[in-house]
């Protein structure tokens, strides 16, 4: 069983790629793919999650097949100028 996972602006230049295929094991969670991706390191409190384009937290179950993306606090708003 496998998910894609994939990383947004800073994460894809921190980690030297946008996704990877991940191989899991049936009841692990977003924050388990990242501990895989990145070697065992802990998930920065920061970091958003989705899971199939939804809103999602470390502790979100992940299914064969689904896509877990991690994406840095986005920052902006609108320009007044």
């Amino acid at each position: 069983m496998s998910v894609r996972a994939r990383f947004f602006a800073s994460l894809r230049e921190r980690l030297g790629r946008a996704e990877e295929e991940v191989a899991f094991e049936s009841g692990d969670t977003a924050g388990r793919i990242w501990a895989k991706v990145t070697g065992e390191a802990a998930l920065p409190s920061h970091i958003l999650i989705a899971v199939n384009q939804q809103y999602a937290t470390e502790d979100s179950v992940v299914a064969d097949g689904d896509e877990v993306a991690f994406l840095p606090p986005i920052t902006g708003g609108l320009n007044d100028d």
